[in-house]
């Protein structure tokens, strides 16, 4: 066999697509949560959150609080912060009713040149959804599933006390078993900050 046959990748060699999302999913997780200690001059501030959304099979009514990181650092192109964001949801779908209980680490940009207070939001959060999301058309094989969302938004009020945000979330278990079909959710989310 001439070396370069020896060197040449095998299929097992080579990483899947799949095996690259289940492992990149929660690597930016963690990531997302080491920054979250880098301290930097911020007073964190709480705040309360419901958001109501839609899904192709489901609804879903939220309420959760948030937690702003010690951290934020201004860069060319804009702010970056972030938070903490623990919600319960309750999911009802065309066959049974499921509740959501999750917690996501988020960062949030607000590009240089925006209107004061827009932002733009992203994250990937662990949750447990139980009893395990099955509709007519989709069932989820594992309790245990990563959300995801992008979010654009704006603060306003006084103190830029309250907020509104439009969503997109997704759901699966990063393939970690089958079936995994995934639900997306368009959730539109107000926040009073205290």
């Amino acid at each position: 066999m001439s070396a370069a046959h020896r060197n040449a990748a095998t299929p097992a060699s080579i990483p899947s697509p799949l095996l690259r999302r289940s492992v990149l999913r929660p690597v930016f997780g963690l990531l997302l949560a080491a920054a979250a200690t880098q301290a930097f001059a911020a007073e964190p501030r709480s705040a309360w959150y419901v958001q109501g959304g839609v899904a192709e099979d489901a609804q879903s009514l939220t309420v959760g609080m948030s937690r702003d990181w010690q951290w934020e650092k201004q860069y060319r192109y804009g702010h970056i912060s972030g938070q903490w964001q623990g919600e319960v949801a309750r999911w009802h779908s065309d066959s049974q009713n499921s509740t959501q209980l999750g917690v996501t680490p988020a960062l949030r940009w607000r590009p240089n040149g925006w209107d004061n207070g827009w932002f733009v939001e992203g994250g990937i959060g662990v949750n447990v959804i139980f009893p395990k999301y099955d509709t007519r058309k989709k069932e989820f094989s594992t309790t245990f599933n990563f959300g995801d969302h992008i979010a654009v938004g704006k603060r306003f009020g006084a103190d830029q006390q309250h907020e509104w945000s439009l969503r997109f979330q997704h759901f699966s278990n990063g393939r970690i078993k089958n079936p995994n079909p995934g639900e997306n959710f368009l959730q539109f989310r107000y926040t009073q900050r205290f």
